[in-house]
């Protein structure tokens, strides 16, 4: 009998009701990015959305809650979306664009822990690396273009057409798992970033421009890392964009090593 495929669960993004809206803008949404989707799915994965167990639905749920998800995945990609609300590393918003979404904080947070807990790998992409900084205790940046001096660009109009170059820092772990090149052209979608670091997190990648943390990596036993780029927008064979199938498929071997 053949083994089963790896179950990796995906973080979803929330869609929140709008004032005077009807139809569905009226509901809440949970849903997922399909490149995300895909990029994981491309090993022969199954990608699992987890929906928010938030108590404002007409319907009684059942008594299944966030922490009961890791018993039966091998891993959790969080993906990206939505500012990290400043209120979730004590700070207030300095514009009302930059409030974020402390509701989808909350809820990401307390899955994050629940497959830490469990010892089954996280990896988070954009959003996610951010995330994980606020969720061991770690801040941002609200917005890189009035707070970092001498930031170079990370967000533009061509959205996922744009790119930058990342470098390794030295010793790294994507040193090691790149070990022909120092870095490579990724895909920037963002005005947040990572600041003060939180706990047990160390710096595996920076902007070359302007020195700014592009990648992260919590030490000891468990494998908790964050891209604060777009693996899912790098189309395979563009030499102008780091091959990230490495880092997936890194991720999915801790996550066949952690299966129950």
């Amino acid at each position: 009998m053949s083994k089963r495929p790896l179950r990796i669960g995906l973080s979803a993004r929330i869609y929140h009701p709008q004032p005077g809206a009807t139809g569905l803008q009226s509901k809440s949404l949970q849903y997922l990015e399909q490149s995300v989707a895909h990029w994981v799915m491309s090993r022969e994965v199954m990608v699992l959305m987890i929906p928010s167990v938030s108590g404002d639905g007409m319907v009684h749920r059942s008594s299944i809650r966030l922490s009961d998800y890791p018993q039966y995945l091998d891993g959790l990609v969080l993906q990206g979306g939505a500012d990290i609300s400043p209120q979730s590393y004590g700070e207030e918003p300095l514009h009302h664009d930059w409030r974020g979404d402390r509701l989808r904080d909350t809820y990401e947070m307390e899955l994050l822990h629940e497959f830490m807990e469990a010892g089954k790998p996280v990896l988070g992409i954009c959003r996610g690396a951010q995330l994980i900084n606020v969720a061991l205790g770690g801040t941002l940046y609200q917005d890189i273009p009035s707070q970092y001096e001498n930031a170079t660009t990370h967000l533009h109009d061509d959205y996922d057409k744009f790119c930058h170059q990342v470098e390794w820092e030295s010793g790294s772990s994507l040193a090691r798992l790149y070990p022909a090149i120092n870095g490579g052209g990724v895909v920037s979608i963002h005005h947040q970033a990572v600041k003060a670091l939180g706990r047990g997190l160390r710096v595996e990648a920076r902007s070359p421009g302007d020195g700014l943390i592009e990648a992260i990596r919590l030490e000891g036993k468990s494998y908790v890392v964050g891209l604060q780029w777009h693996p899912e927008f790098h189309p395979p064979g563009n030499s102008h964009l780091l091959d990230c199938t490495p880092i997936l498929d890194e991720f999915l071997s801790i996550a066949r090593g952690r299966r129950w």
